[in-house]
């Protein structure tokens, strides 16, 4: 059993040691966030919303052209008939070609249109701007996560340690009990302590693997790139600096660039656009038309008389389609009057679409006004925190150098050693973790002030 510990020990300490000299790819906080919005498939989705929305804004603003359309047919008729060409009823049967055209332009009505190009660019802008949040909310997601595999890498160190400084106690109690000064329960409580710790050496390993699991999933990365995280100097005191601000004047300032007010108060733009088109549909509307056409037919013939008697020759294709040309030019004036109430149901619908989204921008600054308080309070709550794990972890540090000497002077027992030891763990592993809680929260501040997120 205790060969067994020590294998344990010693092959984790090994391939910890092979793991880092093997990954050569090293990621840092800032290429994962960039990685992830360039990669990211909630990224990819609202990209595809924002192309959707400029498609809808091109297609009004071409709407602003004139309409025009061109018609053609060719058919034969059977029995009695028009002629198409001589508008004489004719009892043949005959091949005939039409071809007409048509086209219109506005001159009035440009506040329907108008109207809709403004609301479907407040809708795209609205979209790009939400496209900017989502990227933020990712690369907050992915500096969490990053803080979180740093966390555990952190914890594979100080576990690995606890092994070691284990191991070299159960080798020093070895060769205590075999001289005879500490008895062979001695040994069995460290070997049983050595075997804890090498335990909690593998959670640590299993944690960290699952840590970059999830990290390579909000980058859509495959899982089997090689990946490491660099490990950055990091300064907690002068990160702290931030907490400083009152938290009015972080919302203030996440007020002015955050993309979800901006998507939200765009919106509201919108909907004003959106009511004034569909009121305009309430308004008479005046177009300039201009239709083009002509026709052939197989019957038709020009008749001349020699010496009294009448001739029939047919006349071509090209001269009927020339002779037949015509064309016309109107204004047309439509007045709506009555449409199954469509109309007023429109304005009727883009009223409450208004009202809405004017809730939904009140409710976008109260819930980031929220936000900006808590992330403000959990950020003075973790530097509390951090100041308290770290006199812990320095008082737990004295205690076990203490009883360390005592125990080699055999003033004190070794349950009263492992305890001790166990402590400073417990201090040491607390203490990383208080850390990484605040530079995270103190990230969050950082996410609402509109900095970038790098250690």
């Amino acid at each position: 059993m205790r060969l067994f510990n020590l294998f344990v020990a010693v092959f984790l300490l090994f391939s910890g040691a092979t793991d880092a000299q093997d990954k050569s790819d090293v990621w840092s906080l800032e290429r994962c966030v960039r990685f992830a919005i360039d990669h990211n498939i909630s990224i990819k989705q609202d990209s595809l919303n924002a192309r959707l929305a400029r498609y809808t804004m091109l297609q009004s603003q071409l709407s602003q052209l004139p309409n025009a359309s061109v018609n053609g047919s060719y058919g034969r008729s059977f029995g009695r008939s028009i002629n198409p060409t001589t508008n004489q009823f004719v009892d043949a049967s005959y091949n005939f070609v039409s071809a007409s055209g048509n086209g219109s332009l506005l001159l009035f009505g440009w506040m329907q249109i108008r109207n809709t190009i403004a609301k479907n660019k407040y809708a795209l802008d609205a979209s790009l701007a939400d496209l900017d949040q989502l990227k933020d909310d990712v690369s907050l997601n992915v500096a969490n996560s990053f803080l979180n595999a740093l966390l555990q890498e952190e914890q594979i160190t100080i576990s690995r340690h606890q092994v070691e400084l284990s191991k070299a106690q159960l080798d020093q109690t070895r060769a205590f009990a075999e001289s005879g000064r500490l008895p062979e329960l001695n040994v069995a409580q460290l070997e049983s302590q050595l075997a804890t710790d090498s335990s909690n050496l593998i959670n640590s390993i299993s944690n960290y693997n699952s840590a970059l699991l999830d990290l390579k999933t909000l980058l859509n990365l495959d899982f089997n790139v090689p990946f490491d995280i660099q490990i950055p100097d990091m300064a907690v005191g002068e990160q702290m600096m931030i907490a400083r601000l009152q938290p009015d004047e972080i919302y203030q300032k996440a007020h002015s660039h955050f993309g979800a007010i901006k998507g939200a108060e765009l919106r509201v733009r919108s909907g004003e656009k959106g009511l004034a088109a569909a009121k305009g549909s309430l308004y008479p509307q005046l177009s300039l038309g201009y239709q083009p056409g002509t026709n052939f037919a197989s019957s038709y013939q020009e008749v001349t008389y020699i010496n009294g008697q009448p001739v029939y020759k047919d006349i071509p294709f090209g001269t009927q389609f020339n002779s037949n040309f015509r064309q016309s030019v109107y204004l047309n004036v439509n007045v709506p009057i009555f449409n199954g109430w469509l109309s007023q149901y429109a304005v009727r619908e883009a009223k409450i679409n208004l009202a809405t989204q004017e809730l939904n921008e009140y409710n976008a600054e109260l819930t980031l006004k929220q936000n900006v308080y808590k992330a403000h309070n959990n950020a003075m709550n973790s530097i509390q925190k951090y100041s308290a794990a770290r006199r812990a972890d320095e008082a737990a540090t004295r205690a076990l150098d203490f009883a360390k000497k005592r125990y080699d002077l055999g003033l004190t027992s070794t349950v009263d050693l492992l305890v001790t030891q166990n402590s400073q763990f417990a201090a040491a592993a607390n203490l990383v973790s208080a850390k990484y809680d605040l530079i995270f929260k103190l990230k969050v501040i950082d996410y609402y002030l509109g900095k970038e997120l790098k250690l």
